[in-house]
């Protein structure tokens, strides 16, 4: 009978563990590669040679635009530095200067996001070529319960979310979102 009773209990338990959630969820792709391209909350510094009025830095706008002294608005979301210095000096071309030398280079990135088994969650300044392990170190390091293993990341591509299971070594980007998952004891 106690043996009935043990493979009963044995049968039940497995069961259950086939229903178990998956804390880690799926692992999906996240691109790294392609060059930086702005967005609302990023500061740019622009400058104009010769003209040091113009010469300053400016915020992308909730809009996705900068808000340029002589032109108006100049569209920046999802363009280059590169982009915004032609689109700037083109614009300035149009009535206002001969032959403008515009450059435009990321004054200050917009920040990213860490959550979860850290010291201290929230929103942190983006440095350029910073990776999980130092985005953590921000955030104050891991909490004693933490996975160390992996993290996940969400970051907006176009116009989807999308998540990545990745290392401590994977590049982020800024608006990045960082979850640190708890370990399963």
């Amino acid at each position: 009978m106690f043996v009935i009773r043990l493979f009963i209990l044995v049968a039940f338990i497995f069961s259950l563990s086939a229903c178990a959630i998956n804390p880690t969820g799926s692992t999906y792709f996240v691109e790294t590669k392609g060059p930086y391209t702005l967005d609302a909350g990023d500061m740019v510094r622009i400058s104009v040679y010769g003209d040091a009025n113009l010469s300053a830095n400016y915020n992308v706008g909730d809009d996705g635009t900068i808000a340029f002294p002589l032109v108006g608005a100049i569209d920046a979301r999802g363009f280059t530095t590169q982009q915004i210095a032609v689109n700037i000096s083109s614009a300035l071309t149009n009535g206002y200067m001969r032959n403008p030398d515009v450059s435009v280079e990321v004054a200050q990135y917009r920040p990213f996001f860490i959550q979860g088994e850290v010291a201290n969650s929230g929103i942190y300044p983006y440095v350029y070529g910073m990776s999980v392990r130092a985005a953590i170190s921000t955030a104050g390091g891991f909490t004693d319960i933490a996975d160390r293993s992996f993290v996940l990341i969400y970051r907006q591509e176009g116009e989807q979310m999308v998540k990545g299971k990745v290392d401590l070594d994977f590049p982020i980007y800024p608006s990045d979102t960082i979850v640190i998952l708890d370990r399963w004891l």
